[in-house]
This record gives C-alpha cells, structure tokens and sequence, in this order.
C-alpha cells in the first residue's frame, strides 16, 4: 500500500523555481529503498517518492536541492497544441496535414498522406481524439495477436489506457494495457511496449527470462525504441492531453 503525506494545505511544502513555486507532493512507497524525484507530467507538482521510514525534512530538502534540474524541465516542456485545420496531426510518427471543409464527411479518412476531415471545427479536436484511438486500437489488436503468436501464448484482452507515466502494463489476470497515445509514436516504438507486455504473460518480473523473451519476439531495436520515448514521450501529450 502506497501512503500518501498528508499535510494542511496552508502548510504545503513548494520549491521555488524562478517566477513561480510548485507543491511538493511526497509518496511514501513500501518497497522504496531511496528517494526519487520525478516533475509531474503537466510540469504542476514536483513528487518525491520516499522509503516509508523517510523523514518529510529530508524529501522537501532534497527537491528543494534539485530547483535548478526541475527549472530545466519545466523548460523543455511540450507547449499544448491541439491539433486545427490547416495543421498537422501526429501518427505513427509522421506529421499528416488535416485536411478540414466543413462540408466534408465527418468521420476523418485518411486519403494518401493526408487526413480528410469535416463538420463543426469547434468538434475538431474529439473527432480527431476518437479516430486515433480507434486506430490504435487497431493497431495494437494486431501487434498484441502477432506478438502473442511469437510468444506461444493465447492473446488477452486488451484495454487502451490514459495513463500519464506508464505506456503499457500488464495485469494478474494477463489483460495488457497500452497508452492510445502511442498511435502517435512511430511503429517500431508501439510495438516495443506492446511486445514488453506481451513477454510479462511469461515472466512477471524484469529478470533473465523476461528479456531474453522479449529479445525473442520483438523484431526491432529496443534501446532505440527505449531511447525514443525517453526523448519525445511527453511530446505526445501536447495534442490532447
């Protein structure tokens, strides 16, 4: 069980960071072994996750010690963008134009390197939001079968997820969850959290087994797919975050 610190809120720890201050939001996890600072994906809250025996003091002082690497990410942040006609929209790691006429079809088509679609343009964003799950859906419905197959086990059901940190998991009961943002990734990179997921119906933990199983069926090279996310991964939350 994960306890959360509870504190009055006229009494919340922050750190300063240039202009502004972020919350200091502290975790105490019962199998951490050191404190790890994280920045919260909407760059809003810095989150120390601490041993449980660790001391508040210490997990304010050691975020307060790192202001300047936390100034450094808030930096590098994607700005929102949701996507508008006359624009782009990233899938499967490509930028394609969006092609928007308010008398077209509603339902977006994509037509050689360029996605048609009409209606409102005040109901553009969703739109767009419920074609790529749909795609990802599909797509991911094949690499979760196909990887399955390599792996000699009978595919699970498979739940798209909104997650804001984890791209895949993959539960007791074997049914694997894939972010849908990772439609906007290119293929090589989907399939690498789809194939991690798949190798966890093998082995549950991170060891031996489990990555040689996973250097079995995926095709691709994983430190670069690795390497991708870590780069651009939170780029793929500007659209629609």
């Amino acid at each position: 069980m994960i306890d959360w610190l509870r504190r009055d809120p006229d009494d919340a720890p922050e750190v300063e960071l240039g202009t502004h201050r972020l919350p200091i939001v502290i975790v105490r996890h019962p199998r951490a072994r050191r404190m790890v600072l994280r920045l919260a994906p909407e760059g809003d809250a810095v989150r120390v996750t601490v041993p449980r025996w660790g001391r508040t003091a210490d997990a304010v002082a050691f975020a307060r010690s790192r202001a300047e690497w936390l100034a450094a990410q808030i930096a590098v942040l994607p700005r929102a963008a949701p996507p508008a006609p006359g624009g782009t929209l990233a899938y499967r790691g490509a930028e394609i134009p969006i092609g928007w006429s308010a008398d077209a079809p509603r339902t977006p088509r994509l037509t050689g390197d360029t996605l048609l679609i009409g209606g409102p343009e005040h109901h553009l964003v969703p739109r767009l939001e419920r074609w790529l799950r749909a795609e990802a859906e599909r797509l991911m419905a094949a690499d979760l079968a196909g990887y399955c197959a390599a792996a000699g086990v009978s595919a699970p059901a498979l739940r798209l997820s909104r997650a804001r940190r984890r791209w895949g998991s993959c539960a007791h009961d074997g049914t694997v969850r894939i972010n849908w943002r990772l439609v906007m990734a290119p293929d090589a990179v989907r399939r690498s959290v789809v194939a991690h997921e798949v190798a966890h119906l093998l082995h549950f933990d991170h060891g031996p087994a489990f990555h040689a199983a996973l250097a079995r069926i995926y095709e691709g090279d994983l430190p670069a797919a690795d390497r991708w996310l870590k780069a651009h991964g939170r780029t793929l939350y500007a659209a629609f975050g």
